[in-house]
């Protein structure tokens, strides 16, 4: 592992699961705000409406934590026709951008010099 690896954490979480309904209702459940609000309610959003959409594809939303250090981050919902007319579903919540005050580059255990002074 480099020190560009430790460095750049991969901001990412990734969930799929296949659904036992048709691509159309999965599309109305992640589409309309109505529907949407039963299991992601808009307070969790930064914005109530979608900051991208491919219809009958991908819609994405912006997300911000409601407390310090106030993250954003973009959630997306992926659907995929699978046979036999269930739905790929696919979740990617990624973090927008992470406060400099939030990133450490020195090791948990970076004490040498205390060390050689304890000795």
């Amino acid at each position: 592992m480099s020190e560009t690896d430790l460095d750049t954490p991969e901001p990412e979480l990734a969930f799929e699961c296949v659904l036992d309904a048709p691509p159309e209702k999965v599309w109305r459940a992640i589409s309309q705000s109505e529907l949407r609000e039963r299991w992601l309610p808009g307070s969790d959003l930064k914005e109530p409406h979608p900051s991208s959409i491919v219809p009958d594809r991908e819609i994405s939303f912006v997300m911000q934590e409601r407390q310090p250090p106030f993250l954003e981050s973009t959630v997306t919902f992926q659907i995929e026709p699978e046979a036999g007319g269930n739905t790929v579903f696919r979740i990617i919540h990624r973090l927008i951008e992470q406060p400099e005050s939030l990133r450490s580059t020195d090791a948990a255990n970076e004490n040498g010099v205390a060390l050689m002074l304890a000795a």
